[in-house]
């Protein structure tokens, strides 16, 4: 932990966990606030994590959320109550500790000069010069002018992100670019199946943020709150203004674990996982190797998911380690799916049907995950097969892998960027934005018909490279996105079934059948899977080395 006190009655932090609490309760803090929006960061556990531990251990705790926007004078207000009702001192907690500052900062505008309020937060170690505007102003944040601006500002340096940057660098060197992700640690996201598998160690599915951003990238560590494109600015946490010529938006997917009841009270324990989050990871592999009889469930709910084969590769790999240990005869597999077909691109359903004959998998289609009772191995499913009333279901199951519902960022959903489904609405050839033209989108946020997957990202950062060159010369787009999405199906532990596939199911195999057949399950692609694909990652894709991803040329209609 790394706590700063501000005043005798309020300190704050960066994201705790819910083993911290201890700790909290010995130096001697009454209360905790929490000031981050569920569903952020892959390793962030939930409020109600927190706050079971919290109360557990004779503390209070409220929940603030910052999210999709600027700090509100409501938010304000609820903070201000807050340190008024909750008994102190006080820990108010974010992503870093700058929300919650911000918060105290305005919350005490009324009371204390602005001199005394920016020297409070600087000896806690955070710069609260951006919002004094604020504070003198009464809490109206001004966008008339910049405290930046760069060429192109990048929002979000996941695997689209960086890729994106380094693909422009490369094109043109000279341009200024500024990334801006609050994140310390970027992670490889599509090794959490294998750590799940017992194949990779979750440590080499992270590195520091700092080690990738591209050199000559400017890193702006803070998280966003707003975008205002009619004056091609960028609001961020502390009501800080960052001003863009053109902007990219990539900040990945939220995950929704509060929509399904109970769930964030039982994950990483009684028998409940998922391999959509680094902490939990291992955990899959844990249960897996103890279980020698019952029922393992393994869930996916409606679209749009990142990677949708995810879900399935957890059922095949953990089918494959209890076919091998001689275990699977005493255990009952159900995939219940909230879809109606195994895998949404037919060519590849026959393999994959193999082997859920093989593990003797029910598959339980129109299945929705809405509940779950952890100590009580008890989960609820509503299903909703077509011309059907809904129908709720009880069902006990001894493990269960889940994957929670998705959704764009909070501060996406509520912007001007985003379509009526909440998704930045882009042109899903150039990847521009429909109505702002100096905005583009790639990755998990944007809303072209494709698979939410890292090989897709990698496709992509080309394409948006190649028409914002183009663009700043003054042509129109010259190049466009296939679709292209990549998912290698871990069906056991040595062999995979790779899919590739672009718009409309087409299928866009990147090697010759010879070399990969991808609809049958083999060693070559499990080879490219466990031993390529890392290193293609961290090595050539976040470096602007575009192996294999060459964009397609804009051809004249």
């Amino acid at each position: 932990m790394d706590i700063k006190k501000i005043t005798p009655q309020i300190s704050v932090s960066p994201q705790i966990t819910a083993a911290d609490i201890a700790e909290i309760k010995a130096q001697g803090f009454r209360s905790v606030i929490c000031n981050r929006p569920d569903g952020e960061g892959a390793d962030q556990p939930t409020f109600d994590e927190i706050r079971i531990a919290a109360e557990a251990a004779g503390l209070e705790a409220r929940y603030i959320p910052i999210a999709g926007g600027i700090v509100s004078d409501g938010d304000v207000a609820a903070f201000g109550a807050a340190l008024h009702d909750l008994p102190g001192p006080v820990l108010g907690y974010c992503r870093t500790g700058t929300r919650s500052t911000t918060l105290w900062s305005l919350s005490q505008a009324k009371t204390l000069t602005p001199a005394a309020i920016l020297a409070a937060a600087k000896q806690a170690g955070y710069d609260m010069s951006g919002v004094v505007r604020r504070i003198v102003n009464g809490g109206k944040t001004p966008t008339d002018h910049a405290d930046a601006s760069y060429d192109i500002v990048i929002v979000g340096a996941g695997a689209a992100g960086i890729a994106v940057a380094s693909s422009l660098k490369s094109r043109k060197p000279g341009l200024d670019i500024a990334i801006i992700d609050p994140a310390d640690i970027h992670y490889y996201q599509p090794g959490w199946t294998m750590v799940g598998g017992g194949i990779f160690d979750p440590q080499s599915t992270a590195k520091t943020m700092g080690s990738l951003i591209p050199k000559g990238v400017t890193w702006i560590k803070s998280a966003v709150a707003a975008f205002e494109p009619k004056t091609n600015t960028v609001i961020l946490d502390g009501c800080r203004v960052v001003g863009y010529k053109r902007l990219i938006v990539c900040p990945g997917i939220k995950l929704d674990w509060n929509r399904i009841e109970g769930l964030v009270d039982t994950l990483g324990r009684n028998g409940v996982t998922s391999n959509y989050r680094y902490d939990l990871a291992p955990y899959t592999w844990e249960l897996v190797k103890g279980m020698k009889q019952g029922r393992a469930i393994f869930t996916q709910p409606p679209m749009p998911i990142k990677c949708a084969g995810a879900p399935q590769k957890a059922m095949y790999l953990s089918g494959d380690a209890w076919f091998r240990n001689g275990a699977l005869k005493n255990i009952e597999i159900n995939f219940n799916n909230a879809g109606g077909v195994l895998f949404g691109v037919k060519t590849y359903v026959p393999a994959l049907e193999e082997y859920v004959k093989k593990y003797n998998a029910h598959l339980n289609f129109f299945h929705n995950l809405v509940a779950v009772d952890g100590p009580a191995k008890k989960a609820w499913f509503d299903v909703a097969k077509p011309d059907t009333p809904v129908q709720r279901i009880e069902v006990e199951f001894d493990m269960m892998h889940v994957v929670p519902p998705q959704t764009a960022p909070d501060f996406i959903r509520v912007s001007p960027l985003a379509d009526a489904a909440g998704w930045i609405d882009v042109d899903q050839a150039t990847l521009r934005h429909k109505t702002y033209d100096n905005v583009w989108s790639l990755g998990d946020v944007m809303n072209a018909p494709n698979a939410k997957t890292a090989a897709a990202a990698r496709m992509q950062a080309p394409v948006v490279a190649d028409n914002i060159v183009a663009d700043i010369a003054g042509k129109s787009a010259v190049s466009q996105y296939n679709g292209y999405g990549s998912c290698p199906l871990t069906v056991e532990r040595g062999k995979i079934v790779l899919a590739e596939f672009g718009y409309g199911g087409a299928i866009l195999p990147s090697f010759p059948k010879w070399i990969i057949d991808g609809t049958k399950p083999t060693r070559a692609a499990w080879l490219l899977k466990e031993r390529l694909l890392p290193p293609i990652y961290w090595n050539a894709m976040l470096r602007g080395r575009e192996w294999m991803a060459k964009p397609t040329p804009v051809t004249a209609s």
